[in-house]
């Protein structure tokens, strides 16, 4: 258990880790720090009992398998969203034809409403014009069926002239 002064490089390269990875650690650690008399920083340490275990280092064609596999997926994902814009593309030529018949449709619907609303006006006014002539007629025969009951009236009472029909209140009646 011996307590060392070393500075961040040497302590670095008795842990065998960096200088930077060695300041990293005693800062971490609250190692007490004092500047030498050579201009740089010295840490007293006792190298038992820090615990430091570096990371394995990484090997540069490591990064290359993971690399290749994203650029594998990019590609994939590139294909299937060139298929999508296709489809939508596809999608989008049907929807305009949909929409053409649509307006077609809409056009012929509302020339059918307006030529339904002409026909019941014209269908109103027939309706209309055969009840005025209804009761045009039930009048003109009401009145007729009065004049023949008057007639008949008038005939019974009324004196005869050689050669007349029958005379109505002073009028003459031909048969």
């Amino acid at each position: 258990m011996s307590i060392e002064s070393l500075t961040y490089a040497e302590l670095g390269a008795r842990l065998g880790a960096s200088p930077e990875a060695a300041r990293s650690l005693v800062r971490r650690l609250r190692l007490p720090r004092r500047p030498g008399n050579d201009g740089k920083v010295r840490i007293t340490v006792d190298l038992a009992e820090i615990q430091y275990k570096p990371l394995p280092a990484r090997r540069p064609g490591g990064h290359r398998t993971e690399l290749d596999g994203l650029n594998a997926r990019v590609e994939q994902l590139e294909s299937e969203l060139a298929r999508l814009e296709v489809e939508n593309q596809c999608l989008e030529v049907r929807a305009a034809g949909h929409r053409a018949d649509f307006e077609c449709e809409r056009e012929r619907c509302s020339t059918l409403v307006t030529e339904t609303l002409r026909l019941s006006q014209l269908a109103m006014s027939a309706r209309e014009k055969a009840a005025r002539l209804e009761g045009e007629l039930s009048a003109a025969w009401a009145g007729r069926r009065w004049w023949k009951w008057l007639g008949a009236q008038t005939s019974r009472s009324a004196v005869r002239s050689p050669g007349q029909g029958p005379v109505l209140v002073g009028v003459p009646v031909r048969i």
